[in-house]
């Protein structure tokens, strides 16, 4: 274990003040109250050190535009910075990030504890779900729980075989909730404030985010306190605004396979011009 200095530039004579270690899994301000710990990644699209950009929440709708984790400190350079860093160790050591992350999980700290898996970022691939699957069962003593909107990723993966110490929620407000069953499907739905979810009879997650991770089937979260998404949300919900999208988008194909139908009926029984008249022979005669 390295030695670090004290603050004189030389330990005391006798002392040695040990590196503090660096951890992987972090307590957000909100989080560290209920002592869960989080992994967070890159919300939405980033910006990758090459240059390119990568989307983190594949199935992302109406949320994309709402979400918190896109504004604010999310957004300051230091956490958009830690956050792609975690990013970047998963897709260029897979293995060696999973194999830290288990040695890391058998700590005292994590006994018994909770840990949130993306308060931003979401499940970007099927081989980045199966190493966090592989990880759960071999952390036996941690619950891990979520919030996801990869709901056939889920489905086909985790579904079959959910381990005994994750417990997931869909969250509305993306692309797949059609897939979903609202009267089955544990799920999360993003309300204006707290009365309107109270009116809609979902339990609240604001005196815990760990509702999310009990057997309740709808949970509600008011929107957290940005002016500018709630002018953008209004008095609608995340779900609300997704289907309307969803109506919305299906009109519009109807209409562009509509008009292509017409085109190609047209096309097929449009008369063929004669050339009678210019037929020399024809003239001739």
């Amino acid at each position: 274990m390295p030695i670090a200095p004290a603050c004189s530039g030389f330990p005391r004579k006798g002392r040695v003040v040990m590196a503090a270690r660096k951890w992987l899994l972090t307590q957000n301000s909100q989080l560290r109250k209920l002592g869960v710990f989080n992994w967070p990644l890159p919300a939405a699209e980033v910006k990758m050190p090459n240059g390119r950009f990568m989307n983190v929440c594949p199935s992302a709708g109406a949320c994309r535009d709402l979400c918190y984790a896109r504004t604010g400190t999310y957004r300051f350079a230091n956490v958009l910075a830690a956050h792609t860093r975690n990013l970047m160790y998963i897709l260029e050591r897979p293995q060696e990030w999973a194999a830290e992350m288990k040695e890391e999980l058998k700590h005292k700290r994590y006994q018994g504890k909770f840990v949130r898996l993306h308060d931003s970022g979401d499940f970007f691939s099927a081989d980045y779900l199966k190493l966090w699957l592989d990880i759960m069962q071999e952390s036996p003593d941690v619950i891990f729980y979520t919030y996801t909107k990869e709901v056939s990723l889920f489905r086909e993966i985790v579904e079959p075989d959910v381990p005994a110490n994750f417990r997931f929620r869909y969250s509305l407000g993306g692309r797949e909730d059609r897939l979903l069953d609202l009267t089955r499907d544990r799920h999360a739905e993003v309300f204006p404030d707290e009365d309107a979810v109270a009116a809609a009879a979902y339990e609240t997650n604001s005196e815990s985010d760990l509702v999310a991770a009990s057997d309740s089937l709808r949970v509600g979260m008011p929107a957290n306190p940005i002016r500018h998404l709630q002018r953008l949300q209004g008095r609608e919900t995340f779900g609300e605004i997704q289907r309307r999208q969803d109506t919305a988008r299906a009109e519009r194909l109807e209409r562009a396979r509509a008009k292509a139908a017409a085109s190609t009926t047209a096309a097929a029984v449009e008369p063929v011009a004669s050339k009678a008249t210019d037929d020399p022979v024809l003239l001739a005669s």
